[in-house]
Formats: structure tokens, C-alpha cells, sequence
């Protein structure tokens, strides 16, 4: 399996005490949220570049925070959060990406990210403020009723 790719934002400390302030499951709800529209621009660069053989690779996978069994199993949590973005549980996927003794590789993956991984983080560093800040909005809202 491909290494997984680990991004630490720091200087952030305010946003990090406002979402300490929601409630657990708020909290995950607006790093999800955040991380679903962080990851689209890298979504859509990886299926754009994606080989067109069968279109099974661009068709397949997507943006979320959900693993198939095989993933789960094989996959250590590290995060309060985890979103996850890349092509579903496909074998030609790897094939594709890394290439075997019969293909040469044809990296549609990593020049994504690295194509889009500052567009990605600053997104997060400009969403998640607002997302924070509407999370907040309404759970007072529902505290004064």
C-alpha cells in the first residue's frame, strides 16, 4: 500500500480552542465537512488525470470519511478526524499508479496531490473558521429554545 500522507497545520491554536468549545460530535461534523470541501480540487485532479482505459479508475472512489473492510483492517486510526480521498478499493488502481512486471507505471495520484496539496490546505485554513463560527451560531440558536 502507498504511504500515507501526513499534513500538520500549525499556528491555528484559536480555531482549535473554538472547536474544543462544540460538542463531540459537532466538532467531527465540521472537520468532516471541511475536509470533504478541502479534498475536491485534489478529487477532481486525480480523476482528471486518471488512465481512460475503462474509466473504472475515475468512476471508482471519492471524497469521505469511510474505508471498505479490507481498508479498515489494514488502515491505524491516528486522528480525531480522517478524511480520505483517492480512487475506491480497486486492484488496477495500484497497478496503475506503481505499475508491475507487465506495465510501466503511470502516476495519476501522486502528481494530484502535489499538483493541488497548497490548494487543499488553504482551504481548510479559510473554511474552517466559518464552518467553526455557523456550528456555533446554531447550537446557540437550539440553546435558546
Amino acid at each position: 500500500m502507498a504511504d500515507i500522507v501526513k499534513v500538520e497545520v500549525l499556528g491555528l491554536k484559536q480555531l482549535d480552542e473554538a472547536l474544543g468549545q462544540l460538542k463531540l460530535s459537532t466538532a467531527k461534523n465540521v472537520l468532516r465537512r471541511t475536509g470533504r470541501k478541502a479534498l475536491a480540487p485534489f478529487d477532481e485532479a486525480w480523476r482528471a488525470r486518471a488512465p481512460e482505459h475503462t474509466h473504472a479508475l475515475e468512476r471508482s472512489g471519492g471524497v469521505g470519511s469511510n474505508l471498505t473492510r479490507e481498508q479498515r483492517r489494514s488502515h491505524e486510526r491516528e486522528s480525531f478526524v480522517e478524511v480520505f480521498a483517492g480512487p475506491g478499493p480497486l486492484p488496477q488502481a495500484i497497478q496503475q499508479e506503481f505499475g508491475n512486471i507487465n506495465h510501466p507505471p503511470q502516476p495519476y495520484f501522486r502528481p494530484a496531490w502535489e499538483a493541488t496539496k497548497d490548494q487543499v490546505l488553504q482551504i481548510v485554513v479559510d473554511t474552517l473558521g466559518g464552518e467553526i463560527a455557523a456550528s456555533a451560531r446554531r447550537a446557540a440558536a437550539r440553546a435558546k429554545r
